[in-house]
């Protein structure tokens, strides 16, 4: 079942995909229009998921939020409710930066980010998805602005347990969390032109060395970590998914030089661009 609703003054578009068995995106093909973010909830037993060609295992009553520019598909796909909507449906609305488009649930984390559900939370987040569908089933001159609340009120829920289940780490305060937040955006927006850890920590008005003990902190990657693995996810994906050669995909990504491109690329993925391109492999970190 697949149930949308689209916004006509501003073009905002909201989905709801329920037993969809060919349910999946391809960003830098397929799907490069459709700009969705998506919230998805596995309600079946522990399958794949896979994420730009690395595979991840979804554990049972997890929700997992995907970025735009992620490709994805699951093994089993008829197991997933999904939420999936675009910036002119939900972003362009003043939100608070905690539960914006830009906030925790998507920026929060350099990781891949699954939250676990339990009983309690299973149970009001169905309740949740049965007020979705009647509300997508109810058209009138209120609908858009219903789902819009709710679909605020999941990324609420979401958000929540996300920060709650961040790791065995003491709780920090809003502010550094919203540190970690706006340096990952950051990072995001501009990685392709700047990479280093001066820059971003020149934007935040934080020194480098304030930036590292925070991380450190958070039980985090390093600051420069996280820059250089944004490059090489990116690097991936163009390898993958499109024909660019090597050479356009180094100026692509901001370096000058091809021969200092490719050993970067090979330094954190053990692969020339041209051996990882020919044998279609992606190597996650840990596996």
């Amino acid at each position: 079942m697949k149930l949308s609703a689209t916004e006509q003054s501003t073009g905002g578009d909201l989905l709801l995909l329920i037993n969809e068995k060919h349910f999946d995106r391809m960003f830098f093909t397929r799907d490069r229009q459709h700009k969705y973010l998506t919230i998805a909830w596995n309600r079946g037993e522990k399958q794949t998921v896979t994420i730009d060609e690395v595979d991840y295992d979804f554990q049972p009553n997890t929700v997992l939020p995907l970025m735009v520019n992620q490709s994805f598909r699951f093994e089993r796909p008829e197991d997933i409710v999904a939420w999936q909507f675009n910036r002119d449906f939900y972003c362009i609305v003043d939100h608070d930066e905690e539960v914006s488009c830009v906030g925790f649930l998507f920026y929060g984390s350099s990781d891949q980010v699954f939250v676990t559900l339990d009983e309690a939370m299973q149970f009001k987040l169905q309740r949740l998805l049965d007020i979705f569908i009647e509300e997508f089933e109810t058209a009138d001159n209120i609908q858009i602005d219903m789902l819009r609340m709710l679909l605020k009120r999941l990324i609420i829920i979401v958000t929540r347990l996300a920060k709650a289940h961040s790791g065995p780490r003491e709780v920090l305060a809003d502010e550094k969390f919203g540190t970690i937040r706006k340096f990952n955006l950051l990072v995001e927006n501009n990685y392709r032109e700047h990479h280093t850890v001066a820059y971003y920590a020149q934007q935040l008005n934080k020194s480098p060395k304030t930036l590292s003990n925070l991380f450190a902190l958070y039980n985090h990657k390093t600051p420069l970590q996280v820059i250089q693995e944004r490059l090489i996810i990116e690097a991936k994906r163009l390898l993958y998914y499109t024909d660019k050669s090597a050479k356009e995909i180094t100026y692509e990504l901001g370096f000058d030089d091809a021969a200092y491109f490719s050993n970067f690329f090979k330094k954190h993925t053990s692969f020339s661009p041209t051996d990882f391109r020919n044998n279609k492999v992606l190597v996650a970190e840990g596996k």
